[in-house]
């Protein structure tokens, strides 16, 4: 992922980063109201600064909200009658629920008002993990709360598995489930909120409702890629797969972008999808990345580094493409994986000798990002500002966008960070969700820009580079749309969400009419406006 050899001179300016770039914030005017202490939850609400400094943040420390107080559920229950009181003060206050905060602009932040830990109704609740496995369509109801990776624990005593996984399994199921939920299985089986059979929200009114695509159908859309800005997702009925045993995990690398996009496409149409790889993404290393970058990774030893360079340096390409492939298998089946494998190789047209192989265990790799983590953290370079950029680019313009990014904006760039392209089908989206992406088109592109700040200046430096891309899709009419989105005006959100906006603002009044539910992101006007998010 980002460098980490020579990042430990940054540990210690980084350590003012935070206090120099994020702005405090002023809590609402006459902050909360003592009645809410005299409410049954009352011994659950912390107003101890120790308790509100940890959720003033989250984990793209790009913003800082301080809430009043922080919520530890024991049930959902409990999180309805705080949204109830608010709901029914003179003047409401913002609630947000937060899982692993792993937002990076505000969405699990509640300025002037409470937010809800919502890991706290996971400790010691094991019954919030029930996986049905003798239906003929087994499923597992899991709380908001959860962990992926406990989810996937819990459903593989029973040999089975969700079928879409995000790259990183330490998020919970509520928050993946409030943007999309996007990986390498995508592409077949859709994001996570297209295998999602149920849900269980407290609305902005306080109310418990349980819907799905045949019961209160218009809540169960709106929630699901929602932003938060519909209701709290407390549980999910997520549709499951037999689960493999291993994993052959391939990368291919290229040196040329449209050779490296057909194969791609290839890779998730038609027939291939069914009969090839299990997942499929892909990545863009930038030539500067691989002459000053790390050395090694958890997946490329040294000598494949090298390798890689000298291709850049032969080819005078500005960048080496990744295709990242996995086959799942079963022990039994080692030497059909072989054939399979072989068969799928010879149809595609990666550089020749440039392919890296694993075989691994199949928990090894739905967790392969850990490991990453292990090695980020150790260097003390996790927890630092993440100036992200996801969009989704229409098929027809991604090698426009590549010309203009990758060779252009980003040519002679070597920022910390990893940069994600990998495309997936439309149809396996439901357009009735809230969840966006570009129109008319049948196939669209991932690209993940998922930056570290490591100094002052690169905080600055790379929030250019976003804004340089985004002016370039703007102008170019590249038709793109954000995923994890910001936007610094109601205006751009109405943009964003395009004919949706009207049906979106009348979920909104109908299900949180008092704009009390994940304000930090200032999709809509509300009652804490005046302590809005103080932006980097």
């Amino acid at each position: 992922m980002a460098r980490t050899r020579f990042l430990a001179f940054a540990i210690l300016s980084f350590l003012t980063v935070v206090a120099g770039q994020l702005r405090p914030l002023p809590a609402l005017a006459g902050g909360l109201s003592g009645d809410l202490f005299a409410l049954g939850i009352a011994s659950r609400l912390h107003t101890d600064r120790n308790s509100t400094a940890k959720v003033s943040t989250d984990f793209g420390h790009m913003v800082e909200a301080a809430p009043e107080a922080v919520l530890h559920p024991a049930t959902p229950a409990d999180i309805a009658a705080l949204i109830r009181f608010s709901a029914s003060s003179p003047a409401p206050f913002p609630v947000a629920p937060r899982g692993q905060g792993h937002s990076w602009r505000g969405q699990a932040l509640a300025p002037g008002g409470v937010v809800v830990d919502m890991r706290s109704m996971g400790r010691g609740h094991r019954a919030r993990i029930n996986v049905s496995a003798a239906d003929a369509e087994p499923y597992v109801d899991a709380g908001g709360e959860q962990l992926w990776a406990d989810v996937l624990r819990a459903t593989l005593k029973h040999g089975l598995a969700p079928r879409v996984w995000t790259d990183y399994l330490r998020l919970t199921v509520g928050g993946t489930l409030s943007n999309a939920g996007i990986g390498g299985q995508a592409f077949r089986h859709g994001p996570q909120i297209a295998n999602v059979q149920e849900l269980d929200v407290v609305t902005g009114t306080g109310e418990m409702m349980t819907c799905s695509r045949d019961k209160n159908s218009d809540l169960f859309f709106a929630a699901l890629g929602g932003l938060g800005q519909f209701g709290v997702i407390t549980r999910a009925r997520i549709r499951l797969e037999p689960a493999p045993k291993r994993v052959r995990w391939v990368r291919l690398a290229y040196s040329d972008v449209v050779t490296f996009t057909k194969d791609q496409q290839l890779l998730i149409s038609g027939h291939a999808s069914e009969a090839g790889f299990d997942y499929v993404e892909g990545q863009v290393q930038l030539n500067r990345s691989l002459t000053e970058g790390s050395k090694s990774t958890p997946f490329f030893s040294t000598v494949d580094i090298n390798k890689l360079a000298g291709l850049a340096s032969r080819t005078g390409s500005s960048a080496i493409y990744y295709i990242e492939g996995a086959m799942y298998y079963n022990e039994d089946d080692g030497a059909s994986i072989d054939q399979k494998m072989g068969v799928m190789l010879e149809q595609l047209s990666f550089e020749p000798g440039f392919v890296f192989m694993k075989d691994v265990t199949y928990v090894q790799f739905l967790d392969r990002v850990s490991e990453e983590e292990r090695v980020l953290r150790s260097a003390s370079v996790w927890e630092v500002p993440h100036p992200w950029l996801n969009l989704f680019i229409p098929r027809s313009r991604i090698l426009d966008f590549d010309a203009h990014v990758f060779k252009d904006i980003l040519g002679d760039a070597n920022p910390a960070g990893v940069i994600l392209m990998y495309p997936m089908n439309k149809i396996k989206w439901d357009d009735r969700m809230t969840a966006m992406t570009p129109a008319n088109e049948d196939v669209f592109y991932t690209v993940g820009l998922l930056w570290s700040a490591l100094s002052v200046e690169d905080v600055e430096r790379l929030e250019k580079l976003n804004d340089s891309v985004l002016t370039f899709c703007d102008k170019a009419s590249i038709g793109c749309k954000q995923y994890l989105p910001h936007f610094t005006s109601q205006d751009g959100w109405r943009q964003h969400f395009g004919s949706k906006w009207g049906k979106i603002t009348k979920l909104k009044a109908k299900y949180d009419p008092h704009n009390i539910l994940s304000p930090g992101q200032r999709i809509f006007r509300s009652p804490a406006d005046a302590a809005s998010i103080a932006v980097a």
